[in-house]
Order: structure tokens, then sequence, then C-alpha cells
């Protein structure tokens, strides 16, 4: 079985890349502190973050691994185009963008954590330029969501997104799709067309594992 190195900035996303990608052996690195500083330390410099993330990759590299998956934007977002690994990378947001460059009519995408909106926009509309396509897409936050998950409340914090999903889906006739883990499960309770990170990537992991 072939091994994945994960980086996830909060340990709850491991239950959910376990669940997705039961072909393959993942070894779990939590570290909320960059995230933690890069969002609330305005001395900490964007360098100084980026070489933080590449030791770190460096470090998962070493650890006999097959593959790496990165499953916060804020590291994807971090991390230097210049930097090369010896084994496949995989940024969690990039089969996400490439499933909903796919799709031509307006879309939503859903938030909790409003620090992760603009690197991941920003992100989306250069994907989306890369691949040629043009996309009609408005981000959405849940106001007062994240902290649930921040402070161990999951149950309530379940509750209020699965709320906010049932009213975009009733006032918008359009696609919906969350961008981050901690959403997934809400998402799969309202509607199975709601789009996940999680969908593509079970996909493009596999793909990477068979070519390596």
């Amino acid at each position: 079985m072939k091994k994945i190195a994960c980086l996830h900035a909060h340990h709850s996303n491991i239950s959910y890349i376990e669940k997705a990608l039961p072909f393959a052996n993942c070894m779990h690195f939590v570290d909320p502190g960059l995230v933690h500083r890069v969002t609330t330390d305005p001395k900490l410099a964007a360098e100084s973050a980026a070489v933080k993330v590449e030791k770190q990759l460096k470090w998962m590299e070493e650890c006999s691994a097959d593959a790496i998956l990165l499953t916060c934007t804020n590291y994807i977002a971090l991390l230097p185009e210049a930097f090369t690994s010896d084994i496949p990378i995989v940024k969690i947001d990039e089969p996400y963008f490439r499933r909903i460059c796919e799709i031509e009519e307006p879309q939503l995408i859903v938030f909790t954590n409003p620090e992760t909106v603009e690197g991941t926009m920003k992100r989306l509309d250069e994907f989306a330029c890369y691949q040629n396509v043009k996309i009609k897409v408005r981000p959405v936050v849940i106001e007062g969501a994240f902290e649930l998950v921040m402070t161990g409340n999951l149950e309530k914090y379940k509750q209020k997104v699965k709320h906010v999903l049932h009213e975009l889906i009733k006032e918008h006739n359009t696609v919906v799709s969350v961008a981050q883990l901690s959403m997934v499960e809400a998402a799969a309770e309202v509607s199975d067309r709601i789009i996940t990170p999680l969908q593509p990537l079970a996909e493009e992991v596999r793909k990477i594992i068979i070519r390596s």
C-alpha cells in the first residue's frame, strides 16, 4: 500500500482524509501554529512562513512517503512556486478547482473560515486562467461558524453549516460547493449534488499512486 504524508492545519481533517483515501496508508502531520501566526502576526514575513513550510515538506519527504498531500489552503498559498520535491505534491484545491472549471453555469463556493477566502479565490482565478476557461463563481462565508470548529463544538458547527446550505440551495438555482474539509459531512447530509474537495481528490491521488 502506497504511503501518503498529509499536512493539516487542524486535526479534525484527519478523519475526512482517512475515509476518502482507504486505498492508501496515510501519515498525518498537524501544524496549526503557522496558520495562526500568519493570520494574527503582521510582523511575520511571508518569506519566513514560506521557509517554514518548505522545511516541513522536506521533513515529510524523509519519512519514506510516496506522495505528499496538503489539505490547508494557507499552506498551499505559502508554498513557493519554485519549490521542488522528489515525490509528487498534491494540493487539495487543484482537483477541486478542476471540477469547478468544468461547470459553465453560475456557482457558489461556501466557506466557514474567512481567512481562507482571499487566497483560495485568487488561486482559483489563476487556475481558471491557466486552463483558459471563464467561470462564474461567488464566494459565500458562513459567519461565526469556524469559531465553533476551533473550540471543539463540531456538532453545532455541522448544524449551522447544514442550515445555511439548505437555505442557499432553496434560494439560489445554482451549483453549490464547499471549500473546506470540515464542511464535507454537513454537505453530504444536505444533498449529494453539493460539490466537495474530497470527490475529485480521491480520483487524483489514485492516479498519482498508479503512476508512482
